[in-house]
Parts: structure tokens; sequence; C-alpha cells
């Protein structure tokens, strides 16, 4: 591993040899994530009786490249309108830099809670309303990309002035929180 120095960033370089000339071989420095992934997950819950009665699934907004950034909504739905609008928020977000995979297992194990039978869960749904972005950068995590949108940005670098055509998650993220 080499170490920053006058032009030179962290590399780390590593040879692989195989046995065979014509053997398809994939690396990857994590387990992968993808937006599918994610949307047959949130299918999986729409469909089970007793989550779909905990969690509703909206559209925060649509990407650059035209798809859906999700939003979860999770409370106890039954309550008085009016006292649902007295709950405190929470607002939970994972993915804006899209090699990030390890927070996707994270969210995932959230959202398993927020919307399970626990009494801890039940008590959370009844006190709070909870808003989960689980896929900030959805176009990024389709096309491959580490850290940037399909603007070129880190996203995580325009919370203070999003653009809502270059930057829509962040801005609909951003207002969402306001």
């Amino acid at each position: 591993m080499k170490r920053k120095t006058a032009g030179h960033y962290y590399t780390l370089t590593f040879r692989a040899q195989f046995q065979h000339d014509n053997d398809t071989v994939y690396f990857a420095h994590s387990y992968p994530y993808t937006y599918s992934d994610l949307q047959r997950y949130l299918q999986v819950i729409e469909e089970d009786p007793k989550k779909k009665q905990r969690i509703k699934r909206r559209e925060l907004c649509k990407t650059i490249a035209g798809n859906s950034c999700d939003l979860l909504i999770v409370t106890t739905f039954g309550s008085e309108f009016e006292e649902v609008r007295r709950r405190k928020g929470i607002v939970i977000s994972s993915r804006v830099h899209p090699g990030e995979t390890g927070s996707s297992f994270m969210m995932k194990g959230i959202i398993d809670y927020l919307v399970g039978p626990s009494l801890g869960a039940r008590m959370l749904r009844d006190n709070f309303v909870i808003k989960i972005v689980p896929m900030v950068n959805p176009d990024g995590v389709i096309n491959g990309n580490t850290r940037c949108s399909l603007s070129g940005c880190d996203l995580n670098r325009v919370w203070i002035d999003p653009s809502p055509k270059q930057h829509p998650t962040i801005f609909h993220t951003k207002a969402l929180i306001k």
C-alpha cells in the first residue's frame, strides 16, 4: 500500500493467477446490493399483510436518469391525523455514495426492525413518524459508480445548495428534512 505523497494516492495492488484461460472471474471490494435488490425487497414488504400496515412507500423524486428514488414512511397509521401530526419525525438515509453497499444491508436491518412485531418497534411507530430514503443515489448504484452521481458530483458535498436538476435526490431529501 502506498501512502499519499506529492501527487500519489493510496493504492492497493495485487496479482491473481488462474488455472484455466477461459474462466470468467469477478472481483468486488464488497458484496453487492443493487437497485433491483432494493426494489425486490420493498415489494416483498408491501405484499406482507402485517408489514404493509406499518409502512407506506412513496416516490421522493425522479433521478436524473428517470429512476424512482423511494421514500418510506413508518409509523402507526391507524391513529387520528392530529395525533400523527404531533409526533416527532426521524429521517434516515443511506447510499449517497453508491459504493458503500454495507449501508444498504444496515438499512435493510433497520427497516426489518421498524416494521417488525417487537415491542420496541411498536413503541417507535406509536411515537414517531420515521421517513427513510434507503438509496439516495440510485443512478450511481445502477451505473456502478463508487462515489458520484450521473452528474459527476459527490452528492455528499452538495447539501448546502443542491440543484433540483443536477442533484434531485439531495434537493428533495433536504426539503423532507426541513
